[in-house]
């Protein structure tokens, strides 16, 4: 079925920043919507977002610019493409944008088609978006795998600043035996873990993923009230709960230096090294995203040498969900995962690519959110269909991050 027409608009995201909403028509009048959600703590490798910079404007951070390139320019390459020609539409836009960044159309432009196409062409075939997605991977419509979420419980850095220099502290159910308990299970912890904040006399604010953003003054004591909360909820640390983290290393990284606030320590790479496998030998730390910053791969590779066989090391602002910086990290041997988010990127194929090359090669990969998101549900449905088995959606709290849970659960009762 062809493209008839696409229309985007600027909307909020959950920060009530702008970000750009598409539509896709196809010429049976069946029409399908996606929004592009957007981070804060941005690597320098990520494709662009374009932003209007018009300071009289919501501080310079409208997206009307983008807009008009789907309207105008995009539209002009897309509409009369069949939508189910995924591949050639993803890479018109790119030919159209002609950088290697996406900065001419920006890639909250060229995501918010990509994706609506891939929502539009499960409708018109009348399947749900995950049957579409695995369609897309090759992947069995029989069986499918519901992912471990990783459920963000205590916020810091960039997304709560003031409280801890690891910017996420998450719950991951491992030992559930479907989705809809690892919901429940992570929502009775994190329930647990604001009574124990409130007891300890510490705020139960949230940030920007709907964590608790108490100032703890400590980097390591979140860790410890986390496997108090596991227990509080009648679970067994390590074989119902485990626990992860994403230190968003690039954040604390200053001239060649980990620098942390929260008790007041400036470490060198192996320093920081021992502080993750201290961690890890007195709690169940089953997970670290961003250990090291962007560009310290030596680092990362150092990691994976001491915990490589006992935790998952994930990249994320070290690769972008980029396929050249991933071959880089494949040839090192620098991960055994990778965090993956389509807006990194810019396009729905693209995003497919990496997660297969990773897979060829033996790494995990985890669908993820942004801080900056919104209401649509689409990695959920993407999380399925890829069939990588993990995703990172926010806190059991904010109806843009339970919406992902929620719309899991949906999914899990359907298969049955």
């Amino acid at each position: 079925m062809k493209i008839s027409n696409v229309i985007a608009q600027e909307i909020l995201d959950s920060r009530g920043d702008p970000t750009v909403e598409c539509t896709v028509i196809l010429e049976n009048g069946i029409k399908a919507s996606s929004m592009v959600p957007s981070g804060v703590s941005i690597g320098t490798y990520e494709a662009v977002e374009l932003r209007d910079g018009d300071e009289d404007r919501y501080l310079g951070r409208g997206v009307l610019k983008a807009v008009e390139n789907v309207n105008k320019k995009i539209a002009s390459v897309v509409v009369g493409m069949d939508v189910e020609a995924q591949e050639e539409i993803d890479q018109a836009m790119i030919a159209l944008d002609g950088t290697e960044n996406k900065s001419n159309l920006g890639a909250n432009a060229i995501l918010s088609v990509s994706m609506a196409c891939v929502r539009v062409a499960a409708l018109s075939k009348g399947i749900p978006m995950y049957e579409y997605v695995a369609g897309m991977f090759g992947n069995s419509t029989e069986e499918y795998e519901m992912p471990v979420p990783m459920i963000n419980v205590l916020n810091g850095g960039k997304h709560a600043p003031g409280a801890s220099d690891i910017q996420e502290y998450m719950f991951m159910p491992i030992g559930a035996k479907n989705i809809e308990e690892a919901v429940r299970w992570g929502s009775e912890c994190f329930d647990h873990l604001g009574y124990i904040l409130k007891e300890m006399g510490y705020r139960t604010t949230v940030g920007d993923e709907g964590g608790y953003s108490p100032s703890l003054g400590s980097n390591e004591e979140p860790l410890e009230l986390m496997v108090e909360a596991i227990k509080k909820a009648g679970l067994k640390p390590g074989k119902d709960i485990s626990l992860a983290i994403d230190a968003a290393a690039n954040e604390f990284y200053v001239d060649g230096k980990y620098v942390l606030k929260a008790g007041g320590k400036t470490l060198g790479r192996e320093e920081l090294c021992d502080m993750y496998i201290k961690w890890t030998e007195k709690y169940p730390l089953m997970l670290i995203e961003d250990g090291f910053a962007e560009d310290d791969w030596e680092g990362f590779k150092l990691l994976e040498e001491k915990l490589g066989e006992e935790i998952m090391n994930v990249g994320d602002d070290l690769y972008v969900t980029n396929i050249k910086r991933l071959e880089k990290g494949i040839k090192m041997e620098t991960t055994n995962s990778i965090l993956i988010k389509l807006n990194q990127i810019g396009t729905v194929t693209e995003t497919i690519g990496v997660i297969k090359r990773a897979e060829e090669v033996g790494m995990r990969s985890i669908v993820s959110h942004r801080s900056g998101d919104t209401e649509d549900t689409f990695i959920a449905d993407f999380v399925v269909g890829a069939g990588t088995g993990f995703i990172k959606a926010g806190s059991m709290n904010r109806s843009e991050r339970v919406g992902k849970y929620n719309r899991l659960v949906k999914i899990e009762r359907e298969l049955n």
